[in-house]
């Protein structure tokens, strides 16, 4: 009985000192992930910072504190209340954009950095905001993110930590501004539209009067150069008539003929009640009548005679 005894005990002690064994070599090797950053404390102090990969510890002398996570990380803000210069409250909503880049500084020299980095952006939005009117800080954006990254990527140096941006994603300033800033949007919207409208009138008008400008003109510059034409064509038949009359060596017989195929012609119209006979006429009618064999009476044919015609 005391050897089984004794050999039960002996099992049980070899047994605990498996698992102490065990236990020491899983408290001793450690793998760190990539991106991943752990502080080692050795007997409370520090010791060194571990890098992605195997590593090895010394059991119950060293300890490992939490993973440190070395990418960017993006911290969204609530909204926090700013008064503007102008004695406005707007509401700013904004998001950190930061990187763990000294772990041992983020452990020892901040207990919380992402709490540090809310109340820090908080303090200096709100000294940079109250310095501007509300217009300036709705316009200003670029310019309010590049002072909140100087401050808090100076402030946070000595954490261990760099802010990479700084971004405000909402200002919100009171309704009854937001209400009348829409009016008055509003009449900037139909002031332009009424502007537009006028202008493109204007264009539309000068245009019109432009073409009726250059249609007269075009229509003046056919009139006249038919005018010309005719006067062309009329100069060039009377000159081509009066050339064939002087080629053909015309009688005082003929051109009396000629006179007498005229004078129908001098009284056609309803509105001729009284025409002029050349004296010319008395003359050729009476070369007519000598040719004829008939005498015409002795008449003064020295101006032109009047003949009524109703």
């Amino acid at each position: 009985m005391n050897g089984s005894a004794g050999t039960i005990g002996l099992t049980v002690v070899l047994i605990a000192l498996i698992i102490f064994v065990l236990v020491v070599l899983v408290k001793s090797v450690r793998i760190i992930p990539q991106a991943r950053a752990g502080v080692v404390e050795r007997l409370g102090k520090y010791q060194r910072t571990l890098n992605p990969g195997l590593t090895i510890l010394i059991p119950f002398v060293d300890r490992l504190l939490p993973l440190l996570d070395l990418r960017e990380q993006v911290v969204s803000f609530p909204p926090q209340p700013v008064i503007t210069e102008d004695n406005l409250v707007v509401s700013i909503d904004t998001v950190i954009y930061f990187q763990v880049t000294d772990p041992r500084a983020a452990t020892y020299e901040i207990a919380n950095y992402i709490q540090a980095v809310e109340q820090l952006t908080t303090t200096t939005l709100r000294n940079v905001v109250g310095g501007l009117n509300l217009e300036e800080a709705l316009t200003s954006r670029d310019q309010i993110n590049g002072q909140l990254r100087g401050v808090l990527d100076e402030a946070t140096g000595r954490w261990g930590i760099r802010v990479g941006r700084v971004e405000l994603k909402a200002i919100d300033p009171p309704l009854s501004i937001q209400d009348s800033m829409e009016k008055q949007m509003r009449a900037d919207r139909d002031r332009r539209a009424a502007i537009l409208t006028a202008e493109g009138t204007k264009q539309s008008q000068i245009l019109t009067a432009e073409g009726q400008r250059q249609a007269a003109i075009l229509a003046a510059e056919g009139d006249a150069k038919a005018a010309i034409l005719r006067a062309d064509g009329e100069a060039q038949a009377i000159h081509k008539v009066f050339d064939a009359i002087h080629k053909g060596n015309p009688t005082q017989k003929l051109l009396a003929y000629q006179y007498l195929q005229t004078l129908p012609k001098l009284a056609d119209g309803s509105a001729n009640k009284l025409w002029i006979i050349p004296s010319e006429v008395g003359e050729a009618l009476k070369g007519i009548g000598n040719v004829l064999g008939t005498t015409t009476p002795d008449s003064p044919s020295d101006g032109p005679e009047m003949v009524n015609h109703s």
